[in-house]
């Protein structure tokens, strides 16, 4: 009787895993019936994306296609790449849409450029799975999104705790202008309320080696010894450990991100560090958001990512210094295809 009433039951919306940490949205969240979208397979899924600008975003585009071709039922997975513009998007779409495809997973470059364009794929009943960048719309079928604001907040919190509740702190931010770091930078201050934590330097990086490197030099020599860095990216916190190095200071407590060249120089400085996560795996898993529509199984409309910090003790279970400084943590890429990729 019981695996009877099991084979029978109701899939429910919680009940499709789509990746380790994501979980459906708090607040108004309605969930798309079961049978919406479900068609015969083979299918063929277009996938967009606002283009190949840092590593992050070649292995997240590696982990979609890479779930894409271990599923049988896809018969063709068509990859587009914006090139950072719009209007090139908007076009991908367009001729996606023309192939005949029978979901879209948009990864968007603009918040609201293509809104227009995603509203039209929906309205033709073309399940669209929006990921990794946001939109100003809703007329979408899944979305699957990080949370800036818990990654800004647990770098914060790290520091919190590490300097006891007081003290000055550098902060490095992102790209000016970008909703990302805005949002991180809110989580930063939201960790900071009720604490004796004062801000003795902001300045933009960029997310970027080299130009972190340049605001890391300039803030030694004018506001020498802080207590404690938060850094909004792995490249601009692998550069200030280098310049502390190489100016011979000690190097205080400074937040990091789960990128594998970033785990080296942490490991080999001996810093005092973490490392907040983004997850390259959101592409798989809006693949597999896609996937589950098409079968006719029920999803929420709105996902949201908040894996934990990766901390000391769990560095050097995924730092891999056989493979190169491209590698983002965590993945869900097998370890054939780490070697395949990011070998040294």
């Amino acid at each position: 009787m019981l695996a009877t009433l099991c084979a029978t039951a109701p899939v429910l919306a919680q009940d499709v895993s789509l990746m380790d940490g994501m979980s459906p949205r708090e607040g108004v969240n309605p969930v798309v019936a079961a049978g919406t979208y479900a068609k015969p397979a083979p299918w063929k899924i277009g996938f967009s994306i606002w283009g190949f600008g840092n590593t992050w975003m070649i292995q997240m585009a590696q982990e979609a296609e890479f779930a894409a071709s271990q599923n049988p039922k896809i018969q063709k997975f068509l990859v587009t790449n914006a090139d950072s513009n719009p209007t090139k998007q908007i076009a991908d779409i367009e001729d996606l849409v023309a192939q005949g495809i029978d979901a879209l997973v948009i990864a968007p470059v603009s918040l609201t450029a293509v809104s227009p364009a995603i509203e039209k794929v929906t309205a033709a009943g073309i399940p669209v799975v929006i990921h990794s960048t946001a939109v100003d719309t809703d007329k979408y079928t899944v979305e699957l999104q990080g949370d800036p604001i818990h990654f800004g907040k647990v770098m914060g919190d790290f520091l919190v705790q590490q300097l006891n509740g007081k003290g000055r702190i550098w902060v490095l931010r992102g790209q000016a202008g970008v909703s990302e770091d805005q949002l991180r930078y809110d989580g930063l201050v939201e960790a900071l309320k009720g604490t004796d934590i004062t801000i003795s330097s902001e300045q933009h990086g960029d997310w970027s080696y080299d130009k972190g490197k340049q605001v890391c030099e300039a803030l030694a020599l004018s506001d020498p010894t802080p207590d404690g860095i938060w850094s909004s990216g792995a490249a601009m916190s692998h550069a200030c450990i280098e310049v502390f190095q190489d100016l011979g200071l000690p190097l205080p407590p400074i937040t990091g991100e789960g990128n594998n060249g970033f785990f080296g120089v942490w490991k080999a400085a001996n810093a005092t560090s973490m490392a907040a996560v983004f997850p390259p795996e959101q592409g798989a898993a809006a693949v597999r958001a896609a996937v589950a529509l098409l079968e006719g199984r029920p999803l929420h409309h709105r996902y949201v990512g908040r894996p934990a910090p990766i901390l000391q003790d769990r560095r050097d279970s995924f730092y891999r210094p056989d493979l190169n400084d491209n590698l983002w943590f965590p993945t869900g890429l097998p370890e054939a295809k780490l070697q395949e990729i990011f070998k040294k």
